[in-house]
């Protein structure tokens, strides 16, 4: 009777086990190593639909409740890298696409407006004038402020400037003009012609008879071939720009500028057409580039400051410039400027201050350092009687010069070594110079030496020749300027 007992007791318990086993998925852990948890209901809901597969695992956090766990995808699995989808190319507009010619004789200024006006919608897009082709465009405003910004101005081919009186009017500022842009780059190759010898010349014996014709014509104002305003972050490099009516590349009202590696170029003989010429705009860097014009090769006017020149060959022209400044009695404000790893040949100046008299402002924290001359007929000046009229009245109101440095300057000079002109009621201070040796071309010709008036400063090493007439200390008649005066 106990052994049948037993036995029923073993077979219900046995029973019991079963049911527990069909139950739960205790009884798995017999296939493996590991427990196994029950599968997430909704798992096979997902297989069933096919479309938005829900791949991934079902697990319990630390509070005992059930969390999803996404299945990593592919692309961060370990050990197996798949490639990176290409980044969107910059859209690109070429100018050919909107009807551009190039062919140096049909207007082509309708096709870039047309493709500036689609580019300024994308940011960071490119406007394309293709290499090998000549397009000839009249006046042209590229403007904001309504454009995106970072756009790129890919210049490899050649603009050229219309030679017809009709294109210009009554006279224009600016033949190419980019204004109110944040982040503006013209890079490339490619060439801005301005076929400025129809500008240029004063009588018919100085060129052919077709361009005295032309020249005849032309109105009195002549345009800048390049010119920004208003703008911000703006990049030039890479391009030629030569031969321009007037001042090549001009910079008005503009911050965070970089200009490198072009090349500006046009005769020595050509009238008033300055390399670049900078105007109430801060924050300039301008290195590794060729200059050569008919005037100053940089000319920086009022409202400059934190400019930095370097790695510049300059010549023809008329140097590099600050001024001429005070012109009719205005007020003039320039500081901070370095100029240095210069090389002038055949010059008019070297480095050059020029102010009006009847101007106020100031100039102050100017340095020109390890300049090389050759050839340059004054490498030195500072003329506060600056008049490029007929005659100049005598005035005794003044811009300030002060702070200005002069270190390693050498070479060789044709007329005179050093020129300090300062205002006789305003002098010249804080003048320094430092490693200054001057040669003349050719001992045996006639030639001035150095001049100073109302000049004050130290001389921290000799000079050659010697700069005697430089007076030590500070200008005891120093006039004190007014508040309405000062920057």
């Amino acid at each position: 009777m106990s052994g049948i007992s037993l036995k029923g007791i073993g077979v219900f318990l046995l029973l019991v086990l079963v049911v527990l086993c069909s139950t739960f998925d205790v009884c798995d852990g017999r296939r493996g190593k590991h427990w196994r948890h029950k599968k997430a209901p909704y798992s096979s809901l997902a297989k069933k639909k096919g479309k938005g597969k829900i791949s991934g695992s079902y697990h319990r956090g630390r509070g005992g409740r059930g969390q999803w766990s996404p299945k990593p995808s592919p692309n961060n699995s370990p050990g197996k890298r798949y490639p990176r989808p290409a980044a969107p190319k910059a859209a690109m507009f070429d100018v050919l696409d909107f009807g551009a010619k190039g062919d140096g004789v049909t207007d082509d200024t309708k096709a870039f407006e047309a493709a500036w006006a689609a580019a300024c919608k994308v940011e960071a897009s490119t406007m394309v004038v293709p290499a090998e082709f000549r397009f000839l465009v009249r006046p042209i405003s590229f403007s904001g402020p309504y454009c995106q910004p970072n756009i790129v101005f890919q210049l490899d081919g050649t603009i050229i400037a219309p030679t017809s009186s009709k294109a210009w009017g009554s006279g224009l500022l600016q033949w190419l003009e980019f204004t109110k842009l944040k982040g503006i780059t013209i890079s490339g190759s490619g060439i801005i012609e301005g076929r400025g010898s129809v500008w240029w010349t004063n009588s018919e014996s100085d060129v052919d008879p077709i361009h005295a014709k032309l020249s005849a014509k032309m109105p009195e104002i002549k345009p800048t071939a390049l010119r920004f305003y208003g703008s911000y972050n703006v990049t030039v490099t890479g391009i030629t720009i030569q031969n321009s009516p007037q001042c090549h590349l001009k910079f008005d009202f503009c911050d965070a500028v970089q200009v490198f590696n072009i090349t500006i170029s046009s005769p020595g003989s050509s009238l008033n057409t300055d390399g670049i010429h900078l105007q109430n705009s801060k924050d300039v860097s301008i290195h590794h580039t060729d200059l050569g014009c008919g005037d100053d090769c940089i000319s920086i006017q009022t409202g400059c400051s934190n400019i930095n020149i370097h790695n510049v060959n300059c010549g023809p022209g008329h140097g590099i410039s600050i001024g001429g400044l005070g012109r009719d009695n205005t007020k003039a404000c320039v500081s901070n400027i370095t100029v240095r790893d210069v090389n002038m040949h055949n010059t008019m100046n070297g480095v050059r201050v020029k102010t009006w008299q009847g101007g106020s402002g100031s100039v102050q924290s100017i340095r020109f350092s390890n300049i090389k001359v050759s050839e340059v007929q004054t490498p030195i000046v500072i003329d506060q009687f600056y008049c490029d009229r007929r005659s100049c009245k005598n005035q005794t109101s003044a811009v300030a010069l002060s702070s200005i440095a002069y270190e390693n300057i050498k070479g060789t000079f044709t007329v005179q070594p050093v020129r300090l002109a300062c205002s006789d009621s305003l002098p010249c201070s804080g003048i320094s110079l430092t490693e200054v040796e001057l040669k003349p071309l050719q001992e045996h010709y006639h030639m001035y030496e150095p001049f100073c008036w109302q000049a004050y400063g130290e001389l921290y090493t000799p000079t050659v020749p010697p700069i005697v007439c430089l007076q030590t200390g500070k200008p005891t008649s120093n006039r004190i300027q007014s508040d309405h005066d000062s920057c």
